[in-house]
């Protein structure tokens, strides 16, 4: 149970989606206690998954083989196998962009430089960062709330959920694998918000240069993100499905 805590709240602290929407809620107007409230809300879903699956299951994890254990492995294979079906389609979706066409092995010509202009791409993309943040700065604590559950990655959460079934209440242990795994969770939200506290004025231009980053990078994050712990949890709910 503790690598499975461990591997999905890894997943979901590292998803770039909801990075790049709390660096806009940290560097709009009253951003600190935006972030704040944003990170409380993210926390409270997480918790209150865990306190429902518990609620459920009355702190003991179902005897092995029993139609509760089953169900929760089968739960957990069908979330394994919707993680690497989405990453698959979004690896073949970037494929063509980054395949070179037949017969272009050899170097093009060069051709004289040009004065550097931006791309339209980039310009639009700028020109909706701007937009973004000036509706961020209108925002209230609530708004950052409620993006916070709604960036939340409910796949990854609800394979969290299945995992939990596992939690023995009686060990202490079961206690800080659940802690951890919420903090782990949070991490990348958390050191981003200290980050401000303490350096506002580098965070600020430190983050938005991560969001550019990220706006770049965040479909091969999450197509390694869903493979990687799609192929575990379908693996692993085998394994244990089959001996």
């Amino acid at each position: 149970m503790v690598i499975d805590l461990l591997l999905i709240a890894l997943a979901i602290t590292l998803d770039p989606l909801p990075i790049m929407a709390f660096v806009l809620v940290v560097a709009s107007d009253r951003g600190v206690w935006k972030g704040l409230a944003f990170i409380l809300a993210w926390l409270a879903c997480l918790v209150a998954v865990i306190a429902l699956v518990l609620a459920l299951t009355g702190g003991q994890p179902p005897p092995p083989r029993s139609p509760p254990s089953t169900a929760g492995l089968a739960a957990k294979l069908a979330i394994g196998l919707l993680l690497v079906f989405y990453g698959e389609h979004r690896r073949r979706r970037l494929g063509p962009a980054h395949e070179p066409a037949p017969g272009s092995a050899r170097k093009p010509p060069r051709t004289p430089r040009r004065p550097f202009r931006k791309s339209p791409r980039a310009s639009s993309r700028s020109r909706s960062s701007s937009s973004m943040t000036s509706r961020m700065d209108r925002s209230s604590a609530w708004a950052a709330a409620g993006l916070a559950v709604f960036l939340q990655p409910w796949g990854i959460v609800a394979a969290g959920a299945t995992t939990v079934i596992e939690a023995d209440l009686s060990h202490f242990s079961s206690y800080l694998a659940l802690f951890g795994f919420c903090i782990l969770a949070t991490s990348s939200l958390l050191a981003a918000e200290l980050y401000v506290v303490f350096a506002p004025e580098a965070a600020q231009a430190r983050l938005m240069k991560l969001r550019t980053w990220l706006e770049r990078h965040q479909d091969p994050a999450i197509v390694v993100i869903c493979l990687l712990l799609g192929l575990w949890l379908t693996g692993k709910s085998i394994y244990q499905l089959t001996s």
